[in-house]
Order: structure tokens, then sequence, then C-alpha cells
């Protein structure tokens, strides 16, 4: 379905802030202060009891807390999008609170190393030894590590879907939900929507072109299982919810992911949100009724799987 009229100016509005990754932008520390200069909704964001900002080793997390609910609580590890390259703890707050909120869990989002500066497999270590180090120390933490999920959107849902399959290849820590949303899952960049939906869409083919050429430049090493994890065995692995988007360049590798996870006998309920375009599930303010729809579907799912 096309794009409804409040949906296409949203659409243009943050296209107009974004970085031209690609074309007229290539340094990612230019596209970091671009997107940093962005102008913000003046909103009230989503009451928690606490945020915290500390360490997990070396890798820095930030812990959300929710107001009430079950002692000890479960706790989600959250990985945000932005390429792998350009985007922040600060960029994904919303989101974390909505999660934290409504889904009465703990949430951890890490700051984990960026691209160009620190290419893969980097990202993935810090995701992997992030996850490992808030089940080790759940007691300090507070939380139920017995109710460990992992969740990100785009290239931080291809961070949710590795660390799950590192965490089955290195037995541990046992992750009970992983929720993916839009994620990456194949450098290959080569489905339909890829080209139906290369432009005119917040997200466009050259970005993503940019981002894996900063995140893995090897390009020799893509079609790797921790990298495109649409080439992984993904038998034995945590129920998923994978969230997608009609007009997203990354719908139909998240959707084949979701497939090939069924395939495998892993439970895994694929959603699309028709007229929607990458980036309206982390939207701040809820301006869209579709970001509230999937952000309660995503809470329901992990209050269901975490119980």
């Amino acid at each position: 379905m096309a794009v409804d009229a409040m949906t296409r100016a949203i659409i243009d509005t943050m296209s107009e802030f974004f970085p031209k990754l690609g074309t007229e932008v290539f340094d990612a520390a230019e596209a970091r202060r671009i997107l940093a200069q962005a102008p913000k909704l003046d909103v009230e964001p989503p009451a928690v009891q606490s945020i915290e900002d500390r360490m997990a080793g070396d890798i820095p997390i930030r812990v959300y807390r929710p107001d009430g609910g079950e002692d000890p609580p479960p706790v989600v590890v959250f990985f945000h999008g932005g390429g792998w390259s350009i985007c922040t703890l600060d960029t994904h707050d919303w989101v974390c609170r909505t999660l934290c909120r409504d889904a009465q869990v703990v949430v951890v989002s890490v700051d984990y190393r960026l691209a160009p500066e620190h290419p893969y497999p980097a990202a993935v270590e810090d995701a992997y030894a992030a996850t490992v180090w808030v089940h080790e120390h759940a007691a300090e933490l507070g939380v139920d590590p017995g109710r460990l999920a992992v969740a990100g959107d785009s290239a931080g849902g291809n961070l949710a879907a590795v660390t799950c399959l590192k965490a089955r290849d290195l037995e541990g820590p046992p992750i009970r939900f992983q929720l993916l949303v839009y994620p990456a899952t194949d450098a290959a960049q080569d489905s339909p929507s890829c080209r139906e939906n290369a432009t005119g869409y917040f997200l466009t083919a050259d970005h993503m072109a940019w981002f894996w050429d900063s995140y893995q430049p090897d390009r020799s090493r893509r079609a790797e299982p921790y990298s495109s994890p649409v080439h992984a065995e993904l038998g034995n692995l945590p129920p998923a919810l994978v969230i997608t988007a009609e007009h997203d360049p990354l719908r139909d590798e998240g959707e084949e992911y979701g497939r090939l996870l069924r395939k495998a006998g892993t439970q895994a309920e694929t959603v699309r949100f028709d007229g929607m375009f990458h980036s309206f599930f982390t939207l701040a303010g809820n301006l869209l009724p579709a970001t509230k729809q999937a952000t309660d579907l995503a809470c329901a799912a992990l209050t269901g799987n975490l119980a």
C-alpha cells in the first residue's frame, strides 16, 4: 500500500536532515556530526524508574529499570541500529524506555564499537560479550538470569540475531527470545525490496552500500554466518519475532530470515507493517499509529516469552 500523507511528511523531513551517505557524505565522523545536529522532537519521553550508565567490562551500557513489576524482572539486551556506524545510546533512548515501561523488563542498551574505526567483527564481539556479562552479573543487576532476551533494530537486529547464533555455538548464555526489528541479515543486498525501495523511503540502497563498506570492507567475509546470518544453520535457536516494514530495502531479507528460522524448526513469527518505512519502529512521540502498534506487539512478545 502507498504511504499516507502523514507518513510521507515524516519520511521527507527525516530524509532532509539525515546525512546523504554514499553519495555526498563518505566520512563517518561527518555523518555523526550531521546526525547529532538534526532537530529533536520536544516531547516527554516514556517514564521509567531509573536510568544508569555503567560498564559491562570495557563496554559502555545503559540500564533502564521499570517502575514496579516482578522482582527480579526479566532482562533484555538491546542493540541499536545505525548501520553499525552512526547511532548511539541516545538515538534509541525512546524505544528502550518504551520496551522497559510497557514490557516491564530491565533493558540493557549496549554501546558497541562502531565502524569504520572498528570494523567487523568488533560489534559482534561486543554484542556477545555484553550479553555474557549481563547473564554473569544478573545478581548485581537485580535481574533474572533465566529470563534473558536480546533485541535490536536494523544493524542492531543483525547483532541480536548473531548473538543468538554465538550463544548457541558457544553453549551460552541461555537466551529465551530474540526481537528482530527490520534486521539486516544479508550483505548481498540483491532482493526485490532492495530494488523497489532503493530511494524515496528514508533508508536508501546507497546508505546500505556505505554501511556495509564501512562495517565489512573485506567483501570476501560478508557471507559468513556471523555477518550475514541468512547463511547460518538456524536450528536450536530461541523463538523470534521479526518485524518488517513494507517500504524498506531490508524487508525481504528480514522476512527470509524468519522463513529460514521456521524451516530449521525454530519458532518464528514475522509481521509486516504495510505502508511503513525503515525506522518507523523507533520514532519518538508515537507520531504514527503503526509505531505504537509495533512496539505494543514487541512488548507483548517479550512479556509472553519471558513469563
